[in-house]
C-alpha cells in the first residue's frame, strides 16, 4: 500500500500542472452538470458555510506568524475555486453572452488564476480579493431572492451586505489587534474596495448579469395559444434546423403576427417586471416597440410569457428581454421576409408544457 501511495505521489509531482488542469476542467464540468436552482436554500447554506470557512482560514493565516502550510493553502484555494466556478455558472445562465462577455471573461480569468501556481504564491491581498468577489457575488444573488424583486436599491443593499463580513473583520482587527490594523486595511479593505468598484461599474454599464433571473428558452413563432396542457407554439421550421427555436427565418404573409415566446426562471415568491424590446436593423439597431410583462416566480420550468407585433417591415430583427433597470436577460435574432398572400405553407406545432 505504501509503495502504491509513493508511486502516486511521485507521479502527481511529475505531472502536477497537467493533472491540475485536468481536475480543474473536470470539476467545472461536474459543477455545470449538477448545478441546481439558484434559490435552493441548501445550496445557499452551503455557500454561506464555504464563505465562513474561507474567512476563518484567511484570518488565521493573516495573524499566523509563519508561512501557510501546504494544507492551509490547498484548502483555501479549493473552497475559493468551488465558489468561483459556481458563480461563473450562475452568471453565465443569467445573461446574454454577447452583453456580459467581459464580466464573464473576468470571472473565468479569476477562476483560472485561482489555479495558477504563480498567483497562489501571492500574499493575502489576492486571496482577500477573491473572497471579496465571492462575498459580493453571493450577496448579489441572495438579496434579490430574499427581497423577491430587483432594482438599483436592491443591488446597492446587496453590495452593502456583501461588504459587511470583511469590513467587520477589519474593524475587529482595529479594536483588538491594533498593531495589525494598517496591514488589515491594506490587505483586506483595499482589495474589497477595488472589487466593489468593479461591481458598481459593471452595474452602471449594464454588463453584470441580472441574477437570479435567467431565460432557458426563447423563440419566434407564427402563433402562441394557451391550452389546458400548456402553450401551443406554431411554426414553419424545417425539422433539420434544430439550432433554431421556431421561425428565426420568418415568412410573413399579410395579416400575420410575429410572436416571441420565452420562459424565464425566477425564484419562488419573486414578482417583478421585465420588458420585451423589439429592434429592427437599419443603419443601426432601432427600437420599434417595448412591451412590459409582469413575471411571477416559483415555476420549476420558468414563467411563460410572450409578446407579438402586428405592424412590421421585412428585415433583420432582434428581441431583447430586459429587467426594469435595463439589464439584458436574453435575446433572439430573426430575419423577416414578406411572402405573398395565400402562399402555400405548413404550420407545425410544439407543446410547451
Amino acid at each position: 500500500m505504501n509503495s502504491t501511495l509513493e508511486r502516486l505521489t511521485l507521479y502527481y509531482q511529475a505531472h502536477e500542472r497537467g493533472l491540475g488542469a485536468a481536475f480543474f476542467a473536470a470539476g467545472f464540468l461536474f459543477d455545470m452538470l449538477t448545478l441546481g436552482r439558484i434559490d435552493s436554500w441548501p445550496t445557499i447554506a452551503q455557500q454561506a458555510v464555504y464563505l465562513a470557512v474561507i474567512l476563518g482560514l484567511l484570518l488565521r493565516l493573516f495573524f499566523q506568524p509563519g508561512p501557510p502550510t501546504r494544507a492551509q493553502t490547498a484548502a483555501v484555494h479549493f473552497l475559493l475555486g468551488s465558489l468561483l466556478s459556481l458563480y461563473t455558472l450562475f452568471f453565465f445562465k443569467s445573461s446574454s453572452l454577447l452583453v456580459s462577455f467581459a464580466f464573464l471573461l473576468f470571472l473565468v480569468g479569476l477562476l483560472l488564476a485561482n489555479e495558477s501556481q504563480r498567483l497562489k504564491a501571492l500574499g493575502p491581498a489576492f486571496k482577500f480579493a477573491l473572497l471579496s468577489l465571492c462575498l459580493l457575488s453571493f450577496a448579489a444573488a441572495v438579496v434579490p431572492i430574499a427581497a423577491g424583486t430587483m432594482g438599483l436599491g436592491i443591488f446597492l443593499l446587496s453590495m452593502l451586505a456583501g461588504c459587511l463580513p470583511l469590513a467587520g473583520a477589519a474593524a475587529w482587527t482595529g479594536r483588538f489587534r491594533p498593531a495589525h490594523f494598517a496591514r488589515a486595511r491594506r490587505e483586506m479593505l483595499v482589495p474589497l474596495g477595488a472589487v466593489l468598484l468593479a461591481f458598481l461599474a459593471s452595474y452602471l454599464f449594464r454588463v453584470i448579469p441580472p441574477v437570479p433571473l435567467s431565460i432557458p428558452f426563447i423563440g419566434v413563432y407564427h402563433g402562441v395559444e394557451r391550452t389546458e396542457h400548456g402553450y401551443l407554439l406554431m411554426h414553419e421550421r424545417p425539422w433539420w434546423r434544430v439550432w433554431h427555436h421556431g421561425d428565426q427565418w420568418f415568412a410573413a404573409q399579410p395579416g400575420d403576427r410575429v410572436f416571441v415566446y420565452f420562459r424565464i426562471f425566477s425564484p419562488a415568491r419573486f414578482s417583478d417586471e421585465v420588458r420585451m424590446r423589439w429592434y429592427r436593423k437599419a443603419a443601426r439597431w432601432e427600437l420599434q416597440d417595448t412591451i412590459p410583462i409582469r413575471i411571477v416566480g416559483g415555476r420549476e420550468a420558468g414563467f411563460r410569457g410572450y409578446g407579438f407585433k402586428t405592424h412590421f417591415q421585412p428585415g433583420e430583427w432582434k428581441v431583447q428581454v430586459e429587467t426594469a433597470d435595463g439589464r439584458e436577460i436574453g435575446r433572439v435574432y430573426f430575419d423577416l421576409d414578406a411572402a405573398p398572400a395565400g402562399a402555400p405553407r405548413e404550420l407545425r406545432s410544439d407543446l410547451d408544457a
